[in-house]
């Protein structure tokens, strides 16, 4: 598990832009269990998820119109048993992170897993995720 003191400015990069925490497996249950979308951020220490992965999903929330009714957050290595029963949710997508799922109304619907994260700009994901937000959002 990483240290609490290097996770911090990470989580905070997407907590201060709007985004709620999902730290035990309660949570995670509720969270998408709810109606409506659920856009989950599963964040972690690369340097993919810094370089474009959180860059590009704060760029696609704050540059569209359509937008999921919660935004979540989850932290690799750091909040286990949440990121646990998170990931029994994303089946068949194998554990990834970072990685960007959307659900609507408890259902997953639209995935970006790291292997899409590597080699991409913040702005290649940010048109993904966007072109998601228009079709189910």
């Amino acid at each position: 598990m990483y240290p609490e003191q290097l996770v911090i400015p990470m989580k905070e990069e997407l907590t201060d832009n709007g985004f709620s925490e999902l730290k035990t497996p309660e949570e995670v249950i509720h969270q998408l269990e709810s109606k409506g979308t659920t856009l989950v951020m599963i964040n972690s220490v690369c340097g993919c998820s810094a370089g474009t992965a959180r860059p590009g999903v704060l760029m696609a929330v704050h540059n569209t119109k359509k937008k999921p009714d919660h935004l979540t957050t989850s932290f690799a290595g750091f909040d286990v048993d949440a990121i646990r029963t998170l990931r029994e949710r994303l089946l068949p997508y194998p554990p990834s992170s970072p990685a960007v799922a959307l659900f609507k109304d408890g259902q997953l619907v639209h995935m970006i897993e790291r292997h899409h994260i590597e080699g991409r700009s913040a702005q290649m994901i940010a048109h993904n995720l966007i072109a998601a937000f228009d079709e189910y959002c």
